[in-house]
């Protein structure tokens, strides 16, 4: 290695197996070198990688990209060979710490020339495996269930990046996944590369060994370069609040409008998303009869997405013209139409299940119920009304999202009466509250009557209680029908003011 590294003048690298075998041989330019993806070595749970790399320098030993790469690659160690006139000098080699020692996740053996060397590199490694399971707490690792560290990098300030934190965990409740920690960086100037400094990732990547996560779910919406530059630097999966709240939906929804809009939202979300990182996306195609190289792989492949979401607009555009000729009846008939609209777990499902006496999934859980359900309603008045719950709201609603449910929301452009359903119980109510309403806002629903609805009361201490009932509108709980007699007083009094006029 030394002599042909000194020969080409780069650098040059070998990552061996545990069982001696050369996985790959790395050439690097004089002052750096690259490791390749990795994705066909299998990983476990937290465990280390199963492989070491061993590379030539021109410099004076490790720096501290090989400790990145030790890091966030898991590698089991490195070794950096230093050389002198073309021949070896010195083996400076470190591996990573199941604890931290003296305030560093690594430790840094005595540097010796290779001819010296007498430490049995699997035996170390071995014994390492077996006090990062000892030190790590006992978990159920690799059992089908995504194991999370969440992260957050932000501008703001840190209340205002708790309670997202707050939000972030239950959305990641929601989809089913296990958070093991979260990290919080306040930064001056988000990184345009990472998002989050680099040795914030190493951090998280040494936290993500010790623990056993498998997934980093990062608060803010990434750009295609910063997912690829955090994937390229660790084997971990990398997702956003984004593509965290398109796989909830992905789950949840049950109509065919439902499905459909989901598929197109998640379509378009990977569009700009899809990368070259695979190699097989590098490989032409194309025949007898094809003209030059034919189309990458990447290019089919956005091509079949396009297809598709076209041909997912045409399949909407056609659920669209039926649900407005159900409308279109409704109207004939003249019945009023009532919308519950709030935040998402605000409690509309209840509310809608006890004032018809049905039964619609509702749980305490974001996103619970995602495809509009609308039911008969009649007021103590003799009244007759259709009221209808449609999804849920949430801060930094996908863009994606908001557009693929346009034809969904468009029952809210049918309603008579707006029911804004807040859950007086939540301490960032009030944030909420205005989230709903600026997102009405920017869809131009703030034109029909609006009804607030304070729920939950019956979780307040008595002051709150008083504060909240003196404010404009109706305080109940969902759950208790013996508490809605002024919301049907008042809905119907707006109602008819607006039938009226």
């Amino acid at each position: 290695m030394a002599a042909l590294s000194t020969e080409l003048n780069r650098q040059i690298g070998l990552l061996i197996h545990r069982s001696g075998q050369v996985e790959s041989v790395i050439v690097g330019d004089y002052d750096r070198i690259v490791i390749p993806v990795l994705s066909h070595v299998r990983t476990a749970g937290g465990r280390l990688r199963g492989l070491r790399l061993v590379h030539t320098s021109f410099g004076s030993g490790l720096i501290d990209e090989d400790i990145m790469d030790m890091a966030c690659l898991r590698l089991d160690l490195v070794s950096v060979l230093t050389m002198e006139d073309g021949l070896p000098e010195f083996l400076h080699t470190a591996h990573l710490a199941p604890v931290p020692v003296a305030g560093r996740d690594w430790i840094l053996l005595d540097s010796v020339h290779p001819a010296r060397q007498t430490l049995s590199c699997r035996d170390l490694i071995e014994a390492l495996e077996d006090e990062f399971v000892r030190v790590r707490p006992v978990r159920e690792v690799d059992q089908g269930q995504d194991r999370a560290i969440l992260v957050s990098v932000t501008t703001g300030s840190r209340a205002g990046a708790d309670d997202s934190m707050a939000e972030l965990r239950e959305l990641a409740r929601a989809a089913g996944v296990v958070v093991l920690d979260q990290v919080i960086q306040r930064r001056r100037k988000i990184h345009p590369r990472f998002i989050l400094g680099r040795g914030k990732l190493m951090e998280i990547m040494l936290l993500s060994l010790r623990l056993g996560a498998n997934l980093l779910i990062f608060d803010q919406e990434l750009s295609p370069s910063q997912i690829r530059s955090v994937t390229d630097h660790t084997d971990l999966r990398v997702i956003d609040r984004t593509q965290l709240i398109l796989d909830i939906f992905a789950s949840r929804a049950r109509s065919r409008e439902g499905k459909l809009q989901i598929e197109m939202a998640q379509l378009k979300y990977m569009l700009p998303r899809l990368s070259t990182r695979d190699d097989a996306l590098s490989r032409l195609t194309g025949g007898i009869g094809a003209r030059g190289p034919g189309e990458t792989r990447l290019e089919i492949d956005r091509r079949r997405i396009n297809d598709r979401i076209a041909r997912l607009a045409r399949e909407l555009k056609k659920v669209g013209q039926e649900r407005f000729h159900r409308r279109s009846r409704r109207r004939k008939r003249d019945v009023p139409v009532i919308s519950l609209v709030g935040y998402t777990n605000a409690g509309k499902s209840t509310l809608l299940n006890t004032l018809t006496r049905s039964d619609i999934q509702a749980e305490d859980m974001l996103f619970a119920t995602l495809d509009p359900t609308s039911r008969r309603l009649r007021f103590p008045q003799d009244m007759e009304v259709i009221i209808t719950d449609t999804v849920g709201f949430i801060r930094n609603l996908p863009a994606e999202l908001l557009k693929a449910f346009e034809s969904t929301l468009e029952e809210l452009f049918e309603a008579n009466l707006l029911v804004h359903v807040i859950d007086v119980a939540n301490p960032a109510w009030r944030e909420q509250a205005e989230v709903v309403e600026q997102l009405l806002r920017r869809l131009d629903l703030d034109r029909i009557p609006l009804l607030r609805v304070y729920n939950k009361m019956d979780l307040l201490d008595p002051q709150t209680r008083a504060q909240v009932e003196r404010m404009e509108g109706v305080a109940i709980s969902a759950l208790d029908r013996s508490t809605l007699r002024e919301f049907f007083v008042q809905a119907q009094a707006m109602l008819q003011r607006e039938l009226g006029g």
